[in-house]
């Protein structure tokens, strides 16, 4: 196999890890914007969900009740933030950032008293993580050029919750675009006086939504600390969150191109690791730093290019009172 061509299926594997994340969490604020919610707390959301996946499955040895505990997590989030700005009506970008405050203290805080490792849980055993799952027939795929490449290199592999991250993408179209569920929450995040008029609560449809992303969201933080890693360390979502909404704005609230965005922030990760030292023509050798923060400028350079062309839910950010 040529070098350029190993380098390309190198790149598209790690595209896919990083990428897996940024997908369930931009599914996740798909289903909360649409709906009129501002979830700035996808990121809190994650960091939490990831600690406590990381600490059940220590303490259990199993990492799908590790999975489950970092989902119910992440809903008693996502239901904090809905008590704040569905029922009380107040502030969602406070309430989502408040909610992104408490998770980075809370998860120091709880696992500097759990463990007394400066805040990160013990290292995980294999047997205690979603591990790689290699499809049938690789060996005979091996021999089929650049097809057997990629269905060995790139398809094969990776761990469930990668896979079910493609899953979320397909999930998430049909759920908005094709079911009565999906037209109701769309129009509740354009016109709730509509909808109430309709005799449909909009409370519920809200706090159903934001629940399906508190699920969605622990998701990705299962995933950071119980499949592409082994144990929580501070900070692991490392501004993930956002780079999500960034991607979700982008997208323009749509699943497939959202899909897209992700792909290319985690192919900007990807690039940034691989070229690392490397000379460059005319340039010569990259600073590790620049290449780290490729994925964080993209985010600001796209919310600022697009955040004005892309059109948001006609009520979102807007609390919904009953008239009457």
């Amino acid at each position: 196999m040529p070098e350029s061509f190993q380098l390309i299926i190198s790149l598209l594997d790690s595209t896919i890890r990083i990428a897996t994340p940024l997908i369930f969490c931009a599914m996740a604020g798909i289903f909360s914007e649409r709906s009129g919610i501002i979830d700035i707390g996808l990121e809190g959301k994650m960091l939490l969900s990831a600690f406590v996946a990381a600490t059940a499955t220590f303490l259990t040895g199993s990492p799908i009740l590790g999975l489950f505990a970092a989902i119910l997590a992440s809903c008693g989030a996502s239901f904090i933030h809905g008590f704040a700005c569905i029922t009380n009506r107040g502030d969602q970008v406070i309430s989502g950032l408040a909610i992104n405050i408490l998770a980075s203290g809370l998860t120091i805080t709880l696992g500097i008293a759990l463990f007394s490792r400066g805040g990160q849980t013990p290292p995980l055993a294999s047997e205690q993580r979603f591990m790689p799952i290699e499809f049938p027939f690789l060996d005979e795929m091996s021999y089929v050029p650049v097809l057997g490449d990629l269905f060995v290199e790139v398809i094969s592999g990776h761990n469930i919750l990668v896979y079910l991250s493609v899953l979320a993408v397909f999930f998430t179209y049909y759920v908005i675009f094709k079911t009565r569920f999906g037209l109701r929450l769309r129009a509740v995040g354009e016109k709730p006086e509509a909808v109430d008029t309709a005799g449909i609560s909009v409370i519920k449809l809200r706090y159903q939504s934001i629940l399906i992303a508190g699920m969605l969201c622990g998701l990705a933080g299962a995933y950071l600390s119980i499949a592409h890693g082994a144990g929580f360390g501070r900070e692991m979502s490392a501004g993930k969150g956002y780079i999500a909404l960034a991607a979700m704005i982008f997208g323009k609230w749509n699943p497939i191109p959202t899909l897209f965005a992700c792909l290319l922030f985690g192919f900007l990760e990807a690039l940034g690791v691989r070229l690392e030292g490397v000379e460059l023509m005319w340039i010569g050798e990259v600073p590790v730093q620049v290449m780290q923060a490729l994925p964080y400028v993209l985010t600001v350079v796209l919310l600022a290019g697009f955040i004005g062309k892309a059109r948001a839910p006609g009520a979102i950010g807007v609390p919904y009172s009953k008239e009457g």
